[in-house]
């Protein structure tokens, strides 16, 4: 996995836990899914990149 490719699906993760934990304090619905949407995509990210590694 690149660096950039493994920082991006680090920082999506940690973004979406932010959201997420800030959705929870707040009461806010809309954005604890943003958040939760946003580590799935960090999670995906980081996963395809492994399958691409794993192919070289």
């Amino acid at each position: 996995m690149g660096a950039d490719d493994k920082f991006e699906a680090k920082s999506d993760q940690f973004t979406g836990k932010v959201k997420e934990g800030v959705g929870d304090v707040t009461n806010d619905e809309g954005l604890r899914s943003e958040g939760k949407t946003e580590q799935a995509k960090g999670h995906l990210k980081e996963a395809v990149e492994k399958v691409k590694d794993a192919f070289k």
